[in-house]
């Protein structure tokens, strides 16, 4: 039996030819290769055409509000800090209406891994104009073109000194799944990326489009180097590169926290009179 089979949920709904196709198989096969079980992994998203892939897994999963998936993530981390989280979003959903959430989660250090479909366009809402969609380009909300500058999200977590920041792209699956790897594997907030095309409402940034322009990072890179990375995030976009950017190992969220260090808080017995002492301390 294939093991990314332990994985299969229900039946997508994506357009043929989303790139969010080849981002769910990258995962099932990243979690897959690294021996996580679907029962020991989390899954939380928000609201969008990336946020359905929990539903098309079997895992436990949480599906919140637009914009809101990592605040319930963190809450579930810190429940349970032995347990994977992962959180899945697209870059209206994360960039947009939760971008506030994404400044504190990379600030906390919390470790939770997330992944940002980015096709630089709202699919579920019908082709409006994301934070990431180019300026200058025409929507269906926008018939006189974007009139923003496009975020920059790499630039972006490095300048907040994310621990962890890779871009993906969704047509070379097996670089991505490497990626993913690595950013579940890593210790602190895992930020990644991924260039996924919309092949319905994005009708400027197309495979063909990043495939002219994408390459991926070799051996000789250093991601430890803030300055070089944040140089690199910010290059002409003819030149997209991709793989691990910025990586540092300051310490997590959790690991400064002296009640998780011994097991995890689901795990952690309850007691009343514990607990009615502790607050006798504040009154």
């Amino acid at each position: 039996m294939n093991a990314l089979d332990d994985y299969k949920g229900q039946e997508p709904a994506w357009c043929p030819g989303c790139g969010n196709y080849a981002i769910l198989q990258a995962l099932k096969g990243a979690l897959a290769g690294l021996g996580i079980k679907p029962h020991g992994v989390t899954i939380v998203s928000g609201i969008g055409q990336a946020a359905k892939l929990p539903h098309y897994m079997k895992c436990n999963t949480f599906n919140g509000l637009h914009g809101r998936a990592l605040p319930p993530a963190t809450g579930i981390r810190l429940a349970n800090h032995k347990m994977p989280v992962i959180v899945v979003s697209g870059d209206g959903d994360c960039y947009g209406e939760g971008g506030n959430h994404l400044i504190h989660a990379i600030r906390r250090n919390i470790d939770v891994t997330l992944l940002v479909h980015d096709n630089q366009i709202y699919g579920l809402t019908k082709g409006q104009a994301s934070p990431t969609t180019t300026q200058g380009v025409i929507t269906k909300t926008q018939p006189f073109g974007a009139n923003a500058s496009a975020l920059n999200p790499i630039a972006f977590a490095i300048g907040l000194d994310c621990s962890f920041v890779a871009r993906g792209y969704a047509a070379d699956a097996v670089f991505l799944k490497a990626i993913m790897e690595e950013a579940i594997n890593h210790k602190g907030f895992a930020f990644v990326d991924i260039l996924q095309p919309c092949v319905t409402f994005n009708k400027l940034n197309t495979y063909k489009w990043y495939t002219e322009r994408v390459y991926r990072l070799d051996d000789s890179y250093n991601p430890y180097d803030r300055v070089g990375a944040f140089k690199l995030a910010v290059e002409l976009a003819d030149k997209i590169p991709t793989g691990i950017i910025y990586v540092n190992d300051k310490p997590t969220f959790e690991q400064r926290i002296s009640i998780l260090k011994e097991v995890p808080l689901v795990r952690q017995g309850f007691s009343m009179k514990s607990t009615l002492k502790e607050l006798d301390r504040f009154y």
